[in-house]
């Protein structure tokens, strides 16, 4: 028998779906629930039963401490799934470095986050900084004629990372007549929704062509800071940067600096390299930058996506099957 680590509220969610998933995979599981008191702590006894855990989104924020508390202390843990996509976090090296497996929900949050980044994507392309800031003076006023912006279809948008956010936000940019033009560093798949697929060792042959820069790239030692100063040049003046990846894969004080000469015409920007945002930072007060707090991927549909992943795994995890979203050791 398993001891399973789950929350309270994702047994009162999905407790049905588990015990189904169970019985149909002959999983004898003992279900070792979360204590509700973020204070609280499983008893040693318990935490050595734990060889599955799951942290779910219900967790946040006060769960966290109590459940990784538990993990770190659980000697026998094998599998930790999480709900989230990205595990750049070291807490999750640490898990990897004991041998624990590591598995993701990376793709239940891809279209929540795609739509999010490309309605920033239309609000730049269609004037809505303009028109908002006239609906707060409750002025009339149209777009002067040196800002009535040019026709979205034909322009070219670079996605940079083709993981499950950067090829919606690729489908959903071709659909809208945008060139897509992808970089990734494995091969190109025949359903890929771009025009052309590039190496990442190709970027700065690509960033030239580029009116709309698309960041949907994990944060490794490769991508932090990949988007730099040397990198926002080689762009055309007056590109967009939309950015749904980690703060710290642009370099946040040359894009301002960019943003504020005209090198750079706009961006929306979902992360950034502190959160929360600093209030002295002056991305609050551009007038071409819209801002969310990390908060893209918001939408109702997202637990049960990610209960999904969880699920299908534990399913291949009782057929001693490959797992779905494993995490390499690093």
């Amino acid at each position: 028998m398993a001891g399973l680590l789950v929350s309270r509220g994702f047994l009162d969610r999905f407790g049905d779906e588990l015990r189904r998933v169970a019985q149909d995979g002959g999983l004898e599981l003992e279900l070792i629930v979360l204590p509700a008191d973020p204070a609280a702590r499983l008893e040693q006894a318990e935490r050595e039963r734990v060889e599955i855990a799951y942290f779910s989104s219900d967790m946040l924020p006060h769960g966290t401490g109590g459940f990784f508390s538990a993990t770190h202390g659980a000697p026998n843990l094998k599998w930790l799934h999480v709900f989230n996509a990205g595990v750049d976090h070291p807490v999750f090296g640490g898990f990897l470095e004991r041998g624990v497996r590591l598995t993701t929900s990376s793709g239940s949050t891809a279209e929540p986050i795609a739509q999010t980044a490309i309605t920033g994507l239309l609000m730049l392309a269609r004037g809505f900084p303009h028109w908002l800031e006239a609906q707060r003076r409750k002025a009339w006023d149209t777009l002067p004629a040196d800002q009535v912006p040019p026709d979205l279809r034909g322009q070219t948008m670079v996605v940079l990372g083709l993981g499950a956010i950067g090829t919606e936000v690729a489908r959903l940019g071709r659909a809208l007549g945008l060139y897509v033009v992808g970089v990734r560093r494995s091969a190109r798949r025949p359903d890929d929704p771009v025009d052309e697929l590039h190496h990442p060792s190709d970027l700065a042959a690509v960033l030239p062509r580029c009116d709309w820069l698309a960041v949907a790239c994990p944060l490794t030692d490769e991508t932090r800071r990949i988007i730099d100063a040397e990198a926002i040049a080689l762009l055309p003046r007056g590109a967009r940067i939309l950015n749904v990846a980690r703060g710290e894969v642009i370099d946040e004080a040359a894009l301002i600096a960019a943003l504020q000469s005209g090198q750079v015409g706009g961006a929306y920007l979902d992360v950034f390299e502190q959160e929360p945002l600093p209030p002295e930072t002056p991305l609050w007060e551009l007038p071409n930058v819209i801002i969310t707090p990390h908060n893209s991927a918001a939408s109702r549909g997202n637990d049960g996506r990610a209960a999904g992943y969880f699920l299908r795994n534990l399913a291949h995890w009782g057929r001693g099957e490959p797992l779905e979203n494993e995490v390499a050791r690093r």
